[in-house]
């Protein structure tokens, strides 16, 4: 049924953004979405049943309107219409790996042919090498579970990256990452941590999560910590003064029903440590590895989780589009789905690649400047704790060049 031309949107006391007075327009008084819109407006939480209820919904441009409203309600003074970014760095020691995730095309065995371990001058060199490393805001630090990749490696390699470049914010090993060091030196996870913590680490990426639900983790992920466990060490880093992400991996056979509950267990432990800055709905590959393709999600249900997370993860400061993983387009459409941060220029970046994304390995800030600037957004570059770096405004974009240069920062 098509819907009567209404006006342009505009601004009242009532709805003081543009997306809030278009939802009210859109979501008429009969509209099946209508009490979570006024929910959002009013500040509630929503429940399971409303989140279920959002994703068994056809309507897009009304969800997609939800979630924008989400994202402003629930945004800082000024950061309302703010798409964030960082100037970034990927570093992935080693692809050599003990587990047995089904989806996972990056990992190889010690005898492969392929198989990789960096010394860890090697990963010092190669930062020098990258013109753009004076502008580097944060180092995002995985790989794989691999016996030489222990506790003395990774304390050393982050006071040498501290040593060689103090400006650069150091965001490194995932929960899976954190049990699986402690494992192997018998010692605790608060142990570990503070070893890691002493030696510069200042903040947890969000990756292992994969999807919390039992049922998923025994079929694509047995060898890895539970869901709760995962939630239990970055609870573990909050308190110990670590900030952290949050990630969700669809695409692997889970139901609404079980992302909701993911989401739903994140904002719980939200509530009591307090320490997540960001979700990252993420989208499985399935080149080179095992998991059933068959599952592969649509470009209509990757805007659904971007959505929907906004919404459901009220205590969550940002929700991600990780482009690497979905791609610099959807991305782009995810600015109006809740989405306020396409994390960053990604320099170096392996796992994803190796599972088959057809994204560019790595943007320039001239590319993401455009990218956010072309959906009606204003780019504010930050540091890995979202401090604001510069507000890329019409002045500040005028000083780049006009040239598009993969993998040079600023031009």
């Amino acid at each position: 049924m098509m819907r009567p031309l209404i006006q342009p949107a505009s601004a009242t006391d009532a709805f003081p953004f543009s997306s809030a007075f278009e939802a009210e327009m859109m979501l008429g008084k009969q509209h099946p979405l209508r009490p979570y819109f006024e929910k959002v407006i009013a500040k509630e939480r929503l429940t399971q049943d409303d989140a279920l209820a959002i994703y068994h919904s056809t309507d897009l441009l009304a969800i997609g309107l939800l979630g924008d409203v989400a994202r402003k309600v629930r945004a800082t003074q000024g950061h309302e219409n703010s798409v964030w970014w960082v100037h970034n760095y990927h570093i992935n020691p080693t692809n050599i790996c003990e587990d047995t995730c089904t989806f996972c095309s990056f990992k190889k065995g010690e005898q492969s042919p392929h198989a990789y371990f960096w010394p860890i001058q090697k990963v010092i060199d190669d930062i020098h090498a990258y013109e753009g490393n004076e502008t580097l805001r944060e180092f995002h630090i995985v790989a794989g579970h691999y016996k030489k990749a222990n506790l003395a490696y990774y304390a050393e390699m982050f006071k040498a990256l501290r040593k060689a470049f103090p400006w650069v914010n150091i965001k490194g090993l995932t929960a899976a990452e954190i049990d699986y060091i402690a494992k192997i030196e018998g010692i605790t996870w608060e142990e570990t941590l503070k070893v890691l913590i002493d030696s510069g680490l200042q903040a947890l990426p969000g990756g292992g999560a994969e999807v919390f639900s039992p049922r998923v983790r025994a079929l694509v992920c047995p060898d890895k910590i539970s869901g709760e466990t995962w939630c239990d060490i970055h609870g573990l880093a909050h308190k110990m003064g670590l900030k952290t992400n949050a990630t969700m991996l669809a695409g692997l056979g889970e139901t609404p029903e079980e992302r909701v509950q993911h989401m739903i267990a994140l904002r719980e432990q939200q509530d009591k440590t307090g320490g997540f800055l960001s979700f990252i709905p993420l989208n499985c590959y399935y080149e080179k590895n095992k998991a059933d393709a068959q599952h592969a999600l649509t470009g209509f249900e990757n805007l659904k989780n971007f959505a929907v997370s906004r919404l459901v993860l009220d205590n969550f400061p940002h929700i991600k589009a990780f482009w690497i993983h979905m791609g610099e387009k959807i991305s782009q459409v995810g600015l109006h789905f809740g989405v306020d941060d396409v994390d960053g220029t990604v320099i170096q970046e392996k796992i994803a690649h190796a599972a088959g994304t057809q994204t560019a390995q790595g943007l320039t800030v001239r590319q993401l400047v455009h990218l956010i600037r072309q959906a009606g957004k204003t780019p504010v570059e930050r540091d890995a704790f979202y401090n604001v770096v510069k507000v890329w405004d019409e002045t500040a974009q005028a000083e780049l060049a006009p040239a598009v240069v993969l993998n040079k920062a600023y031009h």
